[in-house]
């Protein structure tokens, strides 16, 4: 039988979980991302295409690939614009906002799985920056939301 990758919202062990960390950070402080809404994982290769004279149909290479991880997330004012008392130029001291503002390479780990089941998930991680935050917050969904890109500088890794 397959084994689905699957987020159970509500049940302690099986949500997908993302931290992230300043990768110039020796002291290793890893940020957890609370309240995340969704995730979308984009693993997108380019592609160069030509035609030829003597070809009935157009010619395809695939390039190198743009890679990111887009979410939304309920806002915690600590995890957004950080703690301010941890160790400066830790991703908790500076938070999400903080780390995209200052233009930190950040390296994220994205955990997909059920630690019930031994831990079987996998983790995608990689480094990159944070971009595309635009808090928004109505009278219809009174709670800051916002979404959050990380473009993904490099490759992913799969473990």
């Amino acid at each position: 039988m397959a084994n689905y990758i699957y987020p159970a919202p509500g049940v302690t062990g099986v949500e997908a979980t993302l931290a992230l960390e300043i990768n110039s950070d020796a002291t290793n402080d890893s940020l957890s991302i609370p309240s995340l809404q969704d995730i979308t994982v984009n693993a997108s290769n380019d592609v160069f295409t030509w035609t030829q004279l003597d070809e009935a149909a157009k010619k395809q290479v695939a390039t190198t690939a743009t890679n990111s991880i887009s979410m939304n997330l309920v806002l915690n004012q600590e995890v957004f614009f950080g703690d301010g008392t941890t160790g400066v130029g830790t991703a908790s001291h500076h938070g999400i906002f903080g780390m995209s503002t200052r233009k930190d390479l950040v390296e994220f780990s994205l955990y997909l799985g059920d630690e019930s089941d031994a831990g079987n998930g996998k983790t995608i991680s990689g480094t990159g920056y944070i971009t595309g935050l635009a808090p928004t917050v109505s009278a219809d969904a009174p709670v800051w939301v916002s979404p959050i890109t990380i473009t993904v500088d490099g490759d992913y890794t799969v473990a």
